[in-house]
């Protein structure tokens, strides 16, 4: 076989002007319009002996349900795609249309919903959306053209440690709310305050490395680009608008820049990293006031957005300026796809009584009875996901009792000398850290939130140190599979990485 790529992309608009519900918070939003575009990205690169076919949605995570809607669209759409090969990822926007179909709770199931409340049907968003995905992946298939690729890395500070930790236990202080089926604090604190007398440190560290595979036509023009960037896509996160947030400024600088090329956003591991500055805030804003001007109709992070992707094109342009000389437009593609299983967190016998008294506290507080219909629907989705995620917790008790193990797609594949590793969760960066120093492979693009046909929910996979500290995204509600499934998760990924590696060219 000659090796010799073509290259086919499609981008399709999945934003809807109806009131869809958005998740992503304790409470439930409807969607006010739309900010800017929400969409979905198709990339299929093919060598004539294997592909390789990606699809970047910009949703806060991608259900089981959806997943197997999407392969099974594109499975009578374009037989000639390997669908199970087919890597769906969020870009973990906050404001997104429903494709899960509940969130943390479902209006009118579990929580009364005011008829005055008009709410796009789940099904009828998820319906446009799998039409969508699966039209752009059969149109990027349909497209392909001869052409070339290349990569690299720069550098783009995106993300910030989201964890603070305290010389004292929070949870020991008077004032600690100690409400079931929220964040469960110690010594650490998602987004916690900065100026306390007892703040310590942050838990980690943040990772400000941006991978980009560029692809180009057959005269090396720049026709698009993946770009991974370990930070979820959160500045605008609690708005009532659908938005793409800092992604949609980055399409719009290099469009401008590059003109109508492709942009394939990729989330790297940050289940403990955010694109929010945590300690520096006074200075922050006195930088955007002066480098930006003052707009009292900004929306939240506006600015905070333009400066991220401001910082995204400088790295990209850095890169293609060396990395464009090495185009190659013939390569050798190793693709797997195979089900591992991993290790739950352990829970207690303890721990399950705890929760069933205080699973029974929050099923005697009622309903808000006073209020507009909007505040109603605040309070009422907030106390229904509270008992949603305790009940959840108390069935994984029942499953770690039976020695059950989470399932999950791992998806790892090379294209010559660089590599892709796939994580359904929101992946702590240690984890990452641990397969890139390992790989082989010259450069591994690790990719979190991706789909996963085999569970309804993946959840956080948090360290060792971040178990201890405790605080969101470590606690008991958060974690599916424990620190050890997640050393699991590394040790497979390598293994299949160093059998790609170590595998004669097909």
């Amino acid at each position: 076989m000659s090796d010799n790529l073509k290259i086919g992309w499609s981008c399709k608009d999945v934003s809807t002007l109806e009131p869809t519900s958005i998740h992503g918070q304790f409470y439930l939003r409807i969607s006010e319009g739309i900010l800017d575009p929400v969409t979905v990205t198709a990339l299929v690169i093919d060598n004539g002996e294997e592909q390789i076919a990606m699809l970047s949605c910009d949703v806060t995570s991608l259900g089981c349900d959806i997943v197997k809607k999407i392969r099974a669209k594109v499975r009578d759409l374009v037989p000639a795609v390997d669908a199970a090969k087919l890597i769906l990822n969020a870009t973990h926007t906050h404001c997104t249309g429903d494709v899960n179909g509940s969130g943390m709770a479902r209006a009118g199931r579990d929580y009364p919903l005011d008829p005055a409340i008009k709410i796009m049907p789940s099904e009828d968003y998820q319906a446009l959306f799998a039409d969508a995905c699966a039209a752009a992946v059969a149109e990027a298939w349909a497209g392909r053209k001869p052409g070339g690729i290349a990569w690299g890395y720069g550098y783009a500070v995106v993300s910030h440690s989201r964890k603070t930790w305290y010389f004292d236990d929070l949870s020991q202080r008077p004032s600690y709310n100690k409400a079931s089926g929220m964040a469960v604090n110690g010594h650490a604190c998602m987004y916690g305050n900065t100026k306390d007398d007892q703040f310590s440190h942050y838990e980690a560290g943040a990772d400000h490395f941006v991978n980009l595979l560029f692809t180009f036509d057959a005269q090396n023009s720049l026709t698009g680009a993946i770009i991974n960037v370990p930070c979820p896509s959160q500045n605008s996160e609690s708005l009532s608008q659908l938005t793409a947030d800092y992604w949609h400024d980055v399409r719009v600088m290099l469009k401008e820049q590059y003109g109508n090329i492709n942009i394939l956003p990729q989330c790297a591991p940050a289940g403990d990293l955010s694109p929010r500055i945590l300690h520096y805030k006074e200075a922050q804003a006195r930088r955007q006031r002066l480098k930006y001007g003052q707009r009292p109709e900004a929306f939240r992070e506006e600015f905070s957005r333009k400066d991220i992707a401001e910082r995204i094109c400088t790295a990209f342009t850095e890169v293609l300026s060396w990395a464009k000389n090495d185009i190659r437009n013939s390569a050798k593609i190793k693709n797997s796809c195979e089900q591992i299983d991993l290790s739950l967190r352990p829970i207690s016998e303890a721990e399950f009584k705890n929760e069933q008294g205080l699973y029974q506290e929050m099923q005697s507080q009622p309903f808000a009875s006073e209020g507009t219909p909007m505040q109603r629907l605040y309070a009422d989705s907030t106390l229904a996901a509270r008992r949603n995620r305790s009940l959840g917790f108390m069935k994984r008790y029942e499953s770690y009792k039976r020695g059950d193990r989470f399932h999950t797609e791992l998806h790892v594949l090379a294209i010559d000398d660089i590599a892709f590793v796939t994580s359904p969760f929101e992946l702590y960066m240690d984890f990452m850290h641990r397969i890139q120093a390992r790989s082989p492979f010259t450069q591994t693009f690790n990719i979190q939130l991706t789909g996963n046909e085999y569970e309804p929910r993946s959840g956080y996979l948090a360290t060792e140190r971040g178990i201890q500290g405790g605080g969101y995204s470590s606690s008991r509600y958060c974690n599916v599979v424990s620190p050890q499934g997640g050393q699991e998760l590394v040790e497979a990924t390598l293994t299949r990485l160093k059998a790609l590696f170590d595998a004669p060219n097909p």
